[in-house]
């Protein structure tokens, strides 16, 4: 048996069970009420008896059934056809024995009330006794009418083993159009349970292909930015500038050992990810002593809300890149986070030049891997829009508000 196959849940089955069982029931005493059928104590343990030992060979057949809850559709639909026909007979069984003793006893009531008198003869016939009645020409010794004998009429006679079958038939038919209607029940539920299942595995399999695709985007920053610093770092140590060049090799270490200690697929708080930043551009800072100024503005009542590792990293490369590294006089990065009508607005923004003539603008490589991993991460909730400002150049991006934890 394919043990990856969902399997419903027992209490699940045994409800529907209980509840096919308990609607007969009422139903079955609610019709003997309105039709007035005697003796309805008598009657209803019975009843409730043959519901009870319903039930019971329902959930062999459930037991049945689930041996085959991995084959095809039409498979199980053809065995439950087959598996209903001994169990309504057991059923149909069951109820014969059960009402059997009171059969009679029934027959009598309702002779009683009609001044009839049914019974049964030592063969087993049903028999109806009619009273004598009173000849209108005869007359007996003393001047008393005369009067017919009384007689029986046989109403139905013995019933042979083909009335027994013919009748437990009968008696089957009706609970085999039950038990079919609470298979085609417990089909549907194992249908659904299977759907479900099969959603559950394919959202598993969509956020594998999301956390690959995060950390196939993610792992193209760490590269881009390693060849920028180590070119900065090769034209100190060409420059003699050995001291400079230790100080940025001290900050990269630093560097990497942040943005290496997250999950790569992972968010990380808004915090951390502009610390980052912070060391990242104190690496710059030692190409650009006089010329690079940061300005950081994080509320800190934002300060935990979660981003995207390293979602700031090419936005900021590009302003040194296009602001600083492009101008001869002090620019500033900018950094700041705010709350717009229930979402985090992320801007970084620099004071330089902005693009060099005939630039198209738009989006490069890095602000494209910005651009994948937040439609990655949000779909079409998160926004980035970049271009040209009254300053310079700023880049702004418009995320869900992801608290932490």
């Amino acid at each position: 048996m394919n043990a990856t196959v969902p399997r419903v849940p027992a209490k699940v089955v045994l409800f529907s069970i209980l509840g096919l069982w308990v609607a007969y029931f009422l139903l079955i005493t609610a019709r003997g009420a309105v039709v007035g059928l005697e003796m309805q104590d008598e009657l209803l343990w019975r009843r409730l008896l043959v519901c009870v030992a319903g039930a019971g060979v329902t959930v062999l057949l459930w037991l049945f059934l689930r041996l085959f809850d991995h084959r095809s559709l039409a498979l199980k639909v053809g065995i439950a056809i087959i598996a209903a026909v001994p169990a309504s007979l057991a059923i149909a069984q069951i109820n014969t024995m059960v009402f059997a003793p009171i059969e009679d006893q029934v027959r009598q009531k309702i002779g009683e009330q009609r001044g009839l008198n049914i019974r049964r003869d030592e063969s087993g016939n049903l028999l109806l006794d009619i009273p004598g009645q009173m000849t209108a020409d005869g007359v007996q010794e003393g001047g008393a009418a005369a009067q017919t004998p009384p007689a029986s009429i046989v109403i139905e006679p013995a019933p042979t083993l083909a009335d027994y079958w013919r009748r437990l038939t009968d008696l089957a038919l009706s609970r085999y159009f039950l038990l079919l209607a609470w298979a085609a029940l417990y089909l549907a539920i194992v249908a659904g349970a299977r759907a479900r299942a099969a959603e559950r595995q394919g959202e598993r399999f969509r956020s594998a292909a999301k956390a690959a695709e995060l950390r196939s985007l993610r792992y193209q920053v760490n590269p881009h930015f390693l060849f920028n610093t180590l070119n900065s770092l090769s034209a100190l140590v060409m420059t003699g500038k050995e001291d400079r060049a230790e100080q940025m090799i001290q900050s990269i270490s630093r560097f990497y050992r942040h943005s290496l200690a997250e999950d790569s697929t992972g968010d990380v708080s808004l915090e951390d990810e502009i610390d980052l930043q912070e060391h990242y551009l104190e690496i710059e800072a030692v190409r650009f002593p006089e010329r690079l100024k940061v300005r950081v503005d994080l509320p800190q009542e934002l300060a935990q809300l979660k981003v995207p590792g390293m979602i700031l990293q090419p936005l900021v490369e590009n302003s040194v890149k296009y602001g600083v590294s492009a101008s001869n006089r002090p620019v500033t990065i900018s950094i700041v986070a705010r709350e717009e009508y229930g979402r985090l607005v992320l801007r970084v923004s620099d004071d330089g030049p902005g693009l060099p003539s005939g630039h198209s603008g738009g989006f490069g490589i890095g602000l494209a891997n910005v651009r994948d991993r937040m439609e990655a991460r949000f779909g079409n909730e998160a926004t980035i829009t970049s271009g040209q400002s009254l300053e310079g150049y700023e880049t702004e991006l418009r995320l869900p508000m992801v608290k932490h934890g």
